[in-house]
């Protein structure tokens, strides 16, 4: 049941003060405004992150939280954009593109990582912020742990060079492609588009641009030996590509019951011949432009022994 691609635990930040980011929206057409006040929104917020949390060690996910308190970081809720671990006790810390949510990143979840876990280096690409570069994590990249491939729609959020550069660190191949929605909008982050399965992969190949790398991006997924779900604009809107296979007491797919809801039969039916489907009602949460995927930093490291006195 074990498998590279779903961890068995993950990082989640709870948002005390939850609000749509104003320095992302130009870019993230997912955003969308919240019909309620800004404290029954931050209330709303909250009480769906506990829920999201229960569910998942309900299901036998480790999960790590740590509270934000601060107002600066709206998106905090999100946090794999800052870091990914990967397997042989490697930590990779990314610079952001939008100013206030490079505040996100805080030390103390390093911290923690490197005393439950078995982490050899951390690799803090951050300080690139100040040349204008950013690399916006596991949203920027939909990273195949298996096949060592990272999938990469083109935007502000994925510079090239960083993004080379990552792949030569972490022994990834680049597989970059132009994405756009039905509006014509450029894709902000892979993981609205896309989610990779130990067995299945979720995207929406229609949406990328050029006919070949269409069909590449395809062939190569299928030559990993996963079945391809090809999904629709509408079920992207739904972020119906914006999950997460996990390891608890089965394999699991954790999404959004919006995402859900979105799915065909004849789609879910696939993934539950691999993976039990695990929505978490967030409708909150999801009008930031971001969903389950976003929301958990999965933790690909091996823990260490727990000293018994």
């Amino acid at each position: 049941m074990s498998s590279l691609q779903a961890p068995s635990a993950v990082v989640m930040v709870r948002p005390h003060h939850f609000r749509s980011n104003p320095e992302t929206k130009g870019d993230n057409a997912f955003q969308t405004l919240a019909t309620t006040s800004a404290q029954a929104t931050s209330a709303q917020a909250l009480a769906e992150f506990d829920g999201a949390v229960e569910t998942l060690r309900g299901a036998g996910v480790t999960v790590h939280v740590f509270d934000d308190t601060t107002t600066e970081t709206p998106d905090s809720v999100f946090p794999n954009n800052w870091f990914s671990t990967h397997a042989g006790g490697h930590v990779a810390v990314y610079p952001m593109y939008a100013e206030n949510r490079r505040k996100e990143r805080r030390w103390d979840v390093i911290e923690l990582l490197k005393r439950d876990y078995r982490v050899q280096d951390v690799i803090d690409y951050s300080g690139l912020e100040q040349d204008g570069l950013s690399l916006e994590g596991t949203g920027a990249m939909v990273l195949d742990h298996i096949g060592r491939i990272a999938y990469t729609v083109k935007s502000n959020r994925a510079d090239p060079v960083l993004l080379e550069r990552f792949c030569t660190h972490f022994n990834f191949e680049p597989m970059v492609f132009e994405a756009k929605d039905d509006a014509g909008r450029d894709v902000y982050h892979t993981n609205v588009l896309m989610g990779i399965g130990t067995e299945y992969a979720l995207i929406c190949l229609g949406m990328i641009v050029d006919p070949v790398r269409r069909a590449e991006v395809s062939a190569r997924l299928e030559e990993t030996g996963r079945r391809v779900i090809d999904l629709t604009p509408e079920q992207i809107s739904s972020f119906a590509g914006n999950a997460l296979e996990l390891t608890g007491r089965s394999r699991l797919l954790a999404l959004s019951a919006t995402a859900l809801q979105a799915l065909r039969p004849d789609q879910t039916s696939i993934i539950e011949q691999s993976a039990e489907l695990l929505p978490l009602t967030i409708p909150t949460i999801e009008t930031a432009g971001g969903s389950v995927r976003c929301m958990l930093a999965g933790i690909h490291l091996s823990p260490r022994e727990r000293k018994t006195a």
